[in-house]
């Protein structure tokens, strides 16, 4: 592999997995009235009213979640801490600033209805336009196809930034605005950058650790959500868990996802634009490196393995779909778990194709705090895939979706979650409005 490929590679991963505070379709409604709030402040004017649009992924993923340190789920709140709090700077992390001041004033303004939201009329799976209004003045922020990827500004009816533009905020890489699929990955290619790129070259994707670990230390030690990181650790010696890597992995990774979607102020190393799943593909290979007593070598190769694996497969789904984001992240938990435990190249392809064979079918229906059962799911069927691959047990190849051919398994299960699953994801939305 040549050093120009390595580089890519390695961009694409800084690309992809960077930390996240609070649920992102919240914090990118919030990153999108930040940015729409900064440039009326850029005129000496403070917005007053603010009005969201957004796509029905982005209501489905926003309902039902908890906006941290409020207390509170939903879109209302966090369009309305963006105004309050919100520094576009900051990216996924807009509401770093958060405190109980900009809280009050963001509850405030929802008690004056000065917050609405609407359904937009688009094709595309994310988006969010933000208007902050104040008199006379008005300016609007446009996110698109990316968690953070502000394509246009408007003030007072000039666009002022747009995607592509000359300026500051379009100084990006050329990985930027490059689709997954461009970087042409494959899982051979993945392994064989995981096992030989320079260990200092890739050591920062341990900042995964301390991040998503603090997190779901916090999950263990309080009761957040439904408590399924702790109801688990709490019950290992109580004859229905064993204290090995199965237990381990499905406590540690379940505390994370109670503890972030119960509106935890810490934040998390999100992978393709969500903290959940980022927290996924880390804690299971964490879990397995504390049973192993991996070194920081072996867990930094076995995690950008993991989130790789994860970014690969989510290049054919988008960043949302009706598929449940914890089936495409445990996959790649699974892939860094055989890596630890001494796997080959046709080893980590069967725990994909065992993961693909088993719970492909995994519906999204919006992210909330019961997302933390079906974390520990995900991570359950990503330990039993990993050891029966290492055991070079796979699913057959004339088995439902699976070929014998990685690739092609792989874009089967894209094409089922992108576009079969399509009416499922329409039901599903239907059904969370009406309720």
């Amino acid at each position: 592999m040549t050093r120009e490929r390595e580089l890519e590679i390695i961009e694409l991963i800084k690309r992809e997995v960077k930390p996240a505070l609070g649920c992102t379709e919240p914090v990118a409604v919030s990153l999108a009235v930040a940015k729409a709030a900064e440039a009326l402040r850029e005129i000496g004017v403070e917005p007053d009213r603010v009005e969201i649009a957004v796509s029905g992924n982005i209501l489905k993923n926003g309902m039902g979640v908890g906006v941290p340190g409020t207390g509170m789920v939903g879109l209302h709140i966090a369009a309305a801490l963006g105004v309050t709090c919100g520094v576009s700077g900051y990216r996924l992390e807009v509401l770093k600033d958060l405190n109980k001041s900009s809280i009050d004033k963001a509850k405030k303004m929802l008690e004056d209805k000065l917050v609405s939201l609407s359904i937009a009329e688009t094709d595309k799976k994310l988006y969010i336009s933000a208007e902050c209004t104040s008199g006379k003045h008005s300016s609007s922020a446009i996110i698109e196809d990316n968690h953070d990827n502000i394509t246009q500004v408007i003030r007072d009816n000039k666009i002022i930034y747009k995607s592509g533009s000359q300026g500051s905020e379009s100084k990006n890489s050329n990985n930027e605005n490059r689709e997954i699929n461009d970087f042409k990955l494959t899982v051979k290619t993945i392994v064989k950058f995981a096992k030989s790129v320079p260990f200092g070259d890739i050591s920062f994707i341990l900042d995964s650790v301390t991040l998503n670990r603090a997190l779901s230390d916090e999950g263990l030690e309080n009761n957040y959500g439904l408590k399924v990181g702790k109801t688990i650790k709490d019950n290992i010696h109580k004859n229905v868990f064993g204290d090995g890597l199965l237990t381990h992995s499905m406590a540690i990774t379940a505390a994370a996802s109670d503890a972030r979607m119960a509106g935890c102020t810490l934040p998390a190393m999100s992978n393709s634009g969500s903290g959940n799943q980022g927290i996924t593909v880390t804690m299971p290979v964490i879990a397995a490196s504390d049973k192993l007593g991996s070194s920081q070598l072996e867990l930094a190769r076995a995690l950008v393995l993991a989130h790789l694996i994860a970014i690969h497969i989510k290049g054919y789904l988008g960043k949302l779909s009706a598929l449940c984001g914890c089936v495409i992240a445990s996959t790649g938990a699974s892939c860094g778990i055989v890596y630890l435990k001494g796997g080959n190249y046709d080893q980590i392809c069967y725990s994909i194709k065992n993961m693909i064979g088993n719970i492909t079918g995994m519906v999204c229906d919006g992210a909330k705090v019961g997302c933390a059962l079906k974390v520990a799911s995900g991570v359950s069927s990503a330990v039993q895939s990993a050891i029966l691959a290492l055991d070079n047990i796979c699913i057959s190849d004339n088995d439902g979706i699976i070929e014998k051919d990685i690739e092609k398994t792989i874009h089967n299960l894209g094409k089922i979650g992108s576009k079969g699953m399509q009416i499922t994801d329409d039901m599903i939305l239907d059904i969370m409005v009406c309720k």
